[in-house]
């Protein structure tokens, strides 16, 4: 998913929200923080929202544990982290009848991620890819279709990477053919020696806002782990800007919200969510101000205006899907060793 470099101590110094009437408490991504998205459900309810972004999904589940409940009432996640949250107590059962997901692609409903034995805890929102951006008057196009270009020697020193682990290591693993879902401790010591190839022939390593800046600027020609959600909000100033999905595959974020266990407002929470996913919430959310991304929900087709559907590549949508990979969902042990694995290479 796309996220900024935070430190989870900051989060925790802003982590209690502000106590009144007629408030929703909402713990969100920045995609969220766009008024164009948010004052039509605040004029419809007569509501203040009070939205606070953090970063990753153990920052946020960080500041709700040094919260009180009630404090928080709705939160997004990172769909693959949903049974996380519901294994810590912090995601409420939501009624899975009054989500539209009848409407979503196929592929986003997602229901092994957003439902625990049987109970639905979240929905998924809005999804992208990690892959390859760049400048395409300044690399070959066709060289981004095969990610041994990056470590050919050919773009040395004209390489961001993104600084996200989960996906960049995703990218390494299908760089040497192996699926996400097989990342583990026998077969992670096999991205080491590319990780570091990557990194030697990179310039940078950075954050959402520093790749997309390198990238508009030229300061580098490519980032890996880029994709729609860091060129789309540039594609207008920057129509030379590109992304593509290599042959060897892409990685898929996804985040889903839900209500946040402990809620004293579980109906206004839910209304929240159904307008999150309704037509014209997933547009605004699709082109929020932080970052583009594609609704769940297929009907946002229909208040996407033709020109924010072609940033958004929507008719490209089913070839994506099916040559995409979700996250790894690596266990706590191999989570440990692919961050001293990221450590490492940050180092060099």
């Amino acid at each position: 998913m796309p996220q900024r470099a935070l430190t989870t101590l900051a989060l925790l110094g802003l982590a209690t929200p502000a106590f009144a009437e007629g408030t929703l408490n909402a713990l969100v991504w920045c995609d969220h923080t766009d008024p164009a998205l948010i004052a039509p459900f605040e004029e419809k309810y007569g509501v203040k929202v009070n939205l606070k972004d953090y970063e990753g999904t153990a920052a946020g589940l960080a500041i709700l544990e040094q919260s009180q409940p009630g404090d928080w009432d709705v939160m997004v996640i990172d769909a693959v982290d949903v049974g996380r949250a519901v294994a810590a107590g912090r995601l409420a059962e939501i009624p899975a009848d009054a989500l539209p997901t009848a409407d979503f692609f196929p592929e986003l409903v997602m229901a092994d991620n957003n439902t625990v034995d049987g109970k639905t805890y979240a929905v998924t929102e809005k999804f992208g890819y990690n892959t390859i951006s760049f400048d395409k008057t300044k690399v070959d196009p066709a060289d981004m279709e095969d990610m041994a270009a990056l470590t050919s020697g050919k773009y040395d020193g004209k390489i961001g990477i993104y600084d996200y682990y989960l996906p960049v290591l995703g990218l390494v693993a299908l760089g040497q053919g192996i699926a996400t879902a097989d990342i583990n401790a026998e077969t992670l010591p096999r991205l080491a020696e590319p990780l570091l190839a990557l990194r030697k022939a990179s310039k940078q390593v950075s954050d959402v806002v520093s790749s997309q800046t390198a990238l508009a600027t030229g300061d580098v020609d490519i980032i890996v782990g880029g994709g729609e959600w860091l060129t789309a909000v540039l594609a207008a100033d920057n129509p030379n800007l590109d992304w593509t999905i290599p042959k060897q595959g892409g990685l898929r974020w996804a985040q889903s919200i839900g209500v946040v266990a402990g809620t004293t407002k579980p109906d206004l929470a839910l209304q929240f969510i159904q307008y999150i996913v309704s037509p014209e919430g997933q547009a605004a959310l699709a082109q929020s101000s932080c970052y583009w991304g594609m609704p769940a929900n297929t009907k946002a087709g229909d208040v996407l205006t033709p020109e924010a559907k072609a940033v958004l590549r929507w008719d490209q949508q089913p070839d994506y899907l099916a040559r995409t990979q979700l996250y790894p969902i690596p266990d706590a042990a191999t989570d440990t060793a692919m961050q001293d694995m990221w450590t490492a290479m940050l180092n060099q």
